[in-house]
């Protein structure tokens, strides 16, 4: 039987269920203190338990986008906050090459404010 983690990416069709599934194994390899949680019907990703980012496909654009918890610690002007007091996403175009600097360098802004 599937994990609701499998379950949830592979319910997506391509190229959004590749973009979400790179994005999920490229997270958990940035730190072996990330693990996977299943929280409010959605996958998140914690730092020592702590939730810090999730991936989500947005309803009206229908776009993937990465989900930044402490958006607002985070500094970057493609991050949008919508209707959100904490959170930024970050929104992926699944067909083009996903931008890997751009959002390496949001990850590990999201780290230094989990590490320290």
């Amino acid at each position: 039987m599937l994990s609701p983690f499998d379950h949830y990416f592979l319910q997506h069709a391509e190229p959004t269920q590749s973009c979400l599934q790179y994005l999920r194994g490229h997270i958990l390899k940035l730190d072996s203190n990330i693990t996977e949680a299943w929280k409010y019907g959605m996958p998140f990703f914690c730092y020592n338990g702590k939730m810090m980012c999730y991936l989500w496909v947005h309803k009206k654009l229908r776009q993937p986008y990465l989900g930044i918890v402490t958006g607002n610690l985070v500094i970057h002007p493609d991050l949008i906050i919508e209707k959100r007091a904490k959170m930024k996403i970050l929104l992926l175009d699944p067909s083009q090459d996903l931008p890997m600097g751009k959002i390496d360098n949001i990850l590990n802004q999201m780290l230094d404010v989990y590490r320290h």
